[in-house]
């Protein structure tokens, strides 16, 4: 799919968040008129670009592999792959871009799963313009979008016992990591609050979701929010 240039002066390619680069974004939708509205609003906007379309979730898997964006936005009900299974595919190809999911669906069936799939948040497609572009800017920092009746769904489905106990094998500085996660911090960002390396950030954050027998950090937060811990 050939795409339309911003007409726009050239920008540095997106990067770490506050590095002062373009965050770049990939529009994943099986309609154009989607398509075509969210890339009108969003070219406007001076610190996101928009690096190209899909319209089903194979080629959105395809063009993430491409195009390296930092955020992808994806529809959840698509011919063929939907964003769901394209957000697994995704993940299992150790693609590190942020997945915000943009749904005009609001059954708790249908955004629990591409949360629990490694989805950074989800926003409705009548979202305000200037909410969207907040939230591509929110999870692009590392930031988990959660409403709070969706993170009641998913605390609900955690495992009501046992869960407390394997928290107490997390070290003191394992505690202050996750509460930061919960306080939606990147690793960056929890890098600079603690004076560590994001090297050793990472670490914690891996024997965290070890110990806790947790996939990601969207659970992590919610097991820190479920047991009281502070961000």
């Amino acid at each position: 799919m050939a795409e339309r240039g911003s007409g726009r002066a050239e920008r540095p390619a997106g990067g770490a968040p506050g590095d002062g680069r373009a965050i770049r974004v990939l529009l994943v939708d099986d309609h154009q008129v989607v398509r075509r509205g969210l890339r009108t609003f969003l070219e406007v906007q001076d610190d996101i670009e928009v690096v190209g379309e899909a319209g089903d979730g194979d080629e959105g898997v395809a063009r993430a592999g491409e195009l390296r964006p930092d955020v992808v936005l994806m529809d959840v009900r698509m011919p063929g792959t939907d964003g769901i299974e394209a957000l697994r595919e995704l993940r299992a190809l150790d693609n590190t871009a942020k997945v915000l999911i943009v749904t005009s669906f609001t059954e708790r069936r249908t955004v629990v799963p591409a949360l629990r799939a490694g989805a950074s948040g989800y926003v409705y497609k009548d979202v305000d313009p200037d909410a969207l572009a907040a939230a591509i800017r929110s999870v692009h920092a590392g930031h988990v979008l959660l409403q709070p009746e969706v993170a009641g769904a998913l605390l609900a489905q955690d495992e009501p016992g046992g869960g407390q106990g394997r928290g107490t094998s997390l070290t003191e500085r394992e505690r202050e990591v996750l509460g930061l996660i919960a306080d939606g911090r990147s690793n960056r960002e929890i890098a600079r609050a603690l004076v560590l390396s994001e090297k050793t950030v990472k670490t914690h954050v891996s024997n965290i979701l070890m110990k806790l027998d947790l996939s990601d950090r969207t659970q992590a937060a919610l097991w820190a929010v479920r047991h009281g811990l502070p961000g």
